[in-house]
């Protein structure tokens, strides 16, 4: 990312310093005109209570975070969870066939206001709330189902997303930033099909995300000025987005290169899941090799975004359970140390599941006993030292 030094200031819009605001009480002060990441440097987890797009037909979920859970994390030192969510969970529709463009205007309260009763809940215990749109109106970086419309490409789909966002700034219109933030799309990307969950994922061009993200950032602060907002990289995560630095944006990146460790034989992630290479770090995969160096290259544009007094946090990383433990975490605390050295805060995928540091079905853990779940006390004790 390249700018002079009158762009710089100018985008910034702060004198001297140049950090882009994020709300009053989120401002970092300039130290010998060094910016360091103006947002905190937040640790915590991904929870998937609204993950899936279909409601629990028994009226709960096996992934319905407790009041344990928020507990724990926070007596553990924990301070963040981001919600990512589906918007057909929180819509009523007909499920028989795919949703309709005014269906995606008919929000159901009652999951609202079970949405609303978990922030409150996390709140209680001292955890920011980043509410994500992992399915938003005309867009999933997942596939096998059917959007009415494309968020990228459609007036219609926009104007859906913004009505989405606009409610949910009215929802929570007087909760601070420092309880509350709207991370506004999952890993954005140029998927060439929709229903397949293989396709190619290709790069947004940025001045289409900077529309789609300055849309929905006006809209959100329509309702209250202070709210703070996270646009998920390009290229599903990936890449730092230029094109938005001055739009008072902070930036999500994801802490899951390479693929090869991070998703080992996940059959949603790679066509030939049986066919993976042995996952190793630091070593050679697919004739390639992988290492510490070229994980703070793969970071460096992220740390280099923070500088330029744009807000950084790594929304989602981790490691699926067929990677094998020490191989995951050798890799995860070099992921864990660039990133927290250089101010930058993370959110686990996931709390209780395969990701996670709770019940994550892995094979070769010796899990301890924690109030009838399974725990990785060697994960947790690699993330509490971080």
């Amino acid at each position: 990312m390249k700018t002079n030094r009158r762009t710089f200031f100018k985008t910034t819009g702060v004198l001297g310093c140049g950090i882009a605001m994020l709300g009053p009480s989120l401002l970092s002060a300039c130290k010998n005109e060094t910016v360091k990441n103006p947002i905190p440097k937040w640790r915590g987890f991904n929870l998937l209570d609204y993950f899936n797009a279909n409601k629990p037909t028994n009226g709960s979920s096996r992934n319905a975070t407790t009041e344990n859970d928020f507990r724990w994390m926070r007596d553990w030192g924990f301070d963040f969870v981001r919600l990512p969510m589906a918007y057909p969970r929180y819509i009523t529709f007909d499920p028989s066939r795919p949703i309709t463009p005014d269906e995606t205007y008919n929000i159901d309260w009652k999951v609202v206001d079970e949405i609303r009763a978990l922030t409150e809940m996390a709140h209680k215990y001292n955890l920011h709330m980043s509410l994500n749109l992992h399915r938003a109106p005309g867009y999933c970086v997942n596939a096998g189902f059917h959007e009415p419309f494309n968020l990228w490409k459609d007036q219609e789909a926009l104007d859906a997303f913004l009505f989405h966002w606009e409610t949910w700034a009215k929802v929570f219109k007087d909760i601070p930033d420092k309880k509350i933030s709207f991370d506004l799309v999952n890993e954005p990307s140029m998927r060439e099909d929709m229903n397949d969950q293989h396709s190619r994922h290709l790069t947004i061009p940025g001045n289409v995300y900077r529309k789609v993200a300055k849309a929905a950032a006006e809209k959100i602060r329509s309702v209250n000025p202070q709210h703070m907002v996270i646009a998920d990289g390009n290229n599903v995560g990936n890449s730092v987005i230029p094109e938005i630095t001055d739009l008072n944006i902070a930036q999500s990146c994801r802490g899951y290169f390479p693929h090869y460790i991070s998703h080992h034989k996940a059959p949603w992630a790679m066509k030939e899941p049986d066919k993976a290479p042995k996952p190793v770090w630091p070593g050679v995969m697919d004739g390639e090799f992988f290492g510490r160096k070229g994980l703070e290259e793969y970071y460096q544009p992220w740390i280099d975004l923070t500088k330029q007094g744009v807000g950084v946090h790594c929304g989602e990383c981790g490691c699926w359970k067929k990677t094998p433990h020490n191989v995951f975490l050798a890799w995860f605390e070099d992921v864990i140390d660039i990133l927290t050295s250089n101010g930058i805060g993370y959110a686990l995928w996931n709390f209780r599941g395969d990701f996670g540091i709770l019940d994550s079905g892995r094979e070769d853990v010796n899990y301890e006993d924690w109030h009838g779940h399974k725990l990785d006390r060697k994960l947790l004790n690699l993330l509490k030292r971080y």
